[in-house]
C-alpha cells in the first residue's frame, strides 16, 4: 500500500490557517484521497487536555521549559496513535501546526536553544517529518487586525500565547521565515495577507510536487 502524504500548515496568529486547512481537506477528498485532519496541540484525548492547559492556564502558567515539554508530550501521543498509523494505511494527513511551531514559538519566540529543541522534537516525533509544509506569512499589522476582528466576532479574548506581546510575535514570525530559508525543499512560504481565495490558490498549487 502506498504511504499517505503528511501536509502541515504553519504561521503566526491571525494568518488564516484554520480556513486553509479545511479547504485542503475538502479539495483532497474531492480528488479521491482519504484524508485525516488534525491539529496541534490536540488530536487525541490526552493532547486536547494538554491544549487546554497550554492556552488557558494563567493562574500557574507553565515556565518556558514546561511549555515545551507539554507541547512535545501532546505531539508524541498524536504521532504514535494517530498520524503514523494513518500514513501507514495510505491516508493523507493534514495538520494545523506541527514541529515547526515548536522551533518558532519555543525557540525563536521564547529563546530556548534550537539544538536542544531539535533533539527533543526528534524523540517526540520518532523522526517523522512533514512531506510538505505551507507557511502562511502575514505582516504584524494584518495579523493584529484579524485577531481583533475574530475576538469581536466570537466574543472571546486572546489566549495566553496569543497575548504574549508584539516583540514575541515579531520574533516567531522571523523564526518561521528563517526555518523556511533553511529548508526550502519542504517549506513553501505564501503571502497570506490577500483574500482567502488568493491564499488558497497558492496553497493548492504547492501540491504539484506530488503529481
Amino acid at each position: 500500500m502506498e504511504r499517505g502524504r503528511f501536509i502541515t500548515f504553519e504561521g503566526g496568529e491571525g494568518c488564516g490557517k484554520s480556513t486553509q486547512v479545511k479547504r485542503m481537506k475538502e479539495a483532497l477528498e474531492s480528488a479521491g484521497r482519504k484524508v485525516l485532519l488534525t491539529r496541534e496541540p490536540g488530536g487525541t484525548r490526552l493532547a486536547e487536555l494538554v491544549r487546554t492547559l497550554l492556552k488557558d492556564e494563567r493562574e500557574d502558567p507553565p515556565c518556558d521549559r514546561a511549555e515545551l515539554l507539554l507541547f512535545l508530550a501532546a505531539r508524541a501521543q498524536l504521532v504514535r496513535n494517530v498520524i503514523r498509523p494513518a500514513l501507514d494505511s495510505g491516508v493523507w494527513v493534514v495538520s494545523d501546526r506541527f514541529s515547526d511551531s515548536t522551533f518558532a514559538y519555543q525557540g525563536y519566540g521564547r529563546g530556548l536553544p534550537l539544538d536542544v529543541l531539535a533533539i527533543a522534537n526528534d524523540f517526540a516525533c520518532e523522526g517523522l517529518r512533514p512531506d510538505l509544509t505551507i507557511l502562511l506569512d502575514v505582516p504584524p499589522e494584518v495579523a493584529a487586525r484579524r485577531m481583533r476582528e475574530r475576538e469581536q466576532a466570537t466574543n472571546t479574548a486572546a489566549d495566553r500565547i496569543e497575548s504574549a506581546g508584539e516583540a514575541f510575535h515579531s520574533r516567531l514570525r522571523a523564526g518561521f521565515i528563517e526555518l523556511a530559508r533553511r529548508d526550502p525543499g519542504r517549506i513553501v512560504v505564501i503571502d497570506a495577507s490577500g483574500t482567502p481565495d488568493e491564499v488558497w490558490e497558492a496553497a493548492w498549487k504547492s501540491l504539484k510536487r506530488f503529481g
